[in-house]
């Protein structure tokens, strides 16, 4: 089966960018992607994360990263103290990064390539990226939170990223890397408002149910009683994605790894979605 196989929702804070810095409270996203990564590595065996991160910020347009091999060293911008400089290696995926450029365009979402060998990683692609897959054996392609995107465009943005990979023949998981509840405050230790962690439970139970449509028609409403980080943007492209997966293998249902956890006023969960056989898999 080609397409997207899997789509997850991956925390990023700064903090877990070093393991000195990672406080006891956030150990449990740690382990939960750990735990993700090697399942989904070891079970499905996919041929590329697709990852959209809520930290590389594009105004207009959606540049797709069509480098061959991702090299660099990543740093916080926003707290170098926490993520100084960490190295990273990973192959790319130019063929499908092209073919969902272009993909983008046709579809009606403006879209770049993003061939520059001077681009590095910000901390919301590098955070998961280094717990799912340590040793980047599988090829990574890059997305940005885009400004101008609305809900709808973002949307299909992910049901373009399925239908590449299904043209291509590619075993895809996508990657949200992205807080739900993010209304932040000075303090790590904080959490959300009740009333915000309610809501935050209400859409990981949507995941859970497998109630895509339902989680689609209120993504909008939720992202702002919450304030979603960037807007819910990340997220709505995530279910673009499963709405796609839905379309072609049915149903789907999620699972959550580890528990939901604070930083500074964000709640952050780690999940999968997929359909039942897959997410059997998954164990």
């Amino acid at each position: 089966m080609s397409g997207v196989i899997a789509a997850t929702i991956a925390a990023h804070v700064p903090t877990l960018g070093l393991a000195k810095n990672t406080p006891d409270y956030q150990q449990t996203l740690v382990a939960a992607e750990r735990a993700l990564g090697e399942a989904i590595r070891r079970q499905l065996k996919p041929d590329l994360w697709v990852i959209v991160s809520s930290h590389w910020v594009a105004t207009f347009d959606w540049p797709v990263t069509c480098q061959p091999r991702h090299v660099g060293h990543c740093v916080a911008d926003e707290a170098p103290q926490l993520i100084p400089g960490r190295p990273y290696d990973y192959p790319g995926d130019p063929e499908f990064a092209g073919a969902l450029v272009e993909a983008f365009k046709a579809g009606g979402v403006p879209s770049n390539r993003n061939d520059s060998e001077y681009f590095e990683w910000d901390y919301g692609t590098f955070v998961p990226m280094q717990y799912l897959d340590p040793t980047g054996d599988v090829p990574v392609v890059a997305l940005p939170s885009v400004l101008m995107s609305t809900h709808e465009e973002c949307l299909s943005a992910g049901e373009l990223v399925h239908a590449t990979a299904k043209k291509l023949g590619r075993r895809v998981v996508f990657v949200t890397s992205s807080a739900l509840s993010h209304v932040l405050v000075r303090g790590r230790e904080n959490w959300p408002l009740p009333e915000r962690i309610e809501a935050d439970q209400r859409f990981i139970a949507q995941l859970k149910a497998g109630k895509i449509d339902e989680a689609v028609e209120g993504i909008t409403e939720y992202s702002k009683f919450v304030g979603a980080e960037m807007g819910g943007r990340p997220l709505a492209t995530m279910l673009g994605v499963a709405r796609a997966m839905a379309a072609d293998a049915g149903p789907l249902a999620g699972r959550q790894y580890g528990e939901y956890a604070q930083s500074s006023g964000s709640g952050n969960v780690v999940m999968a979605l997929a359909d039942a056989g897959t997410l059997a898999r998954l164990g």
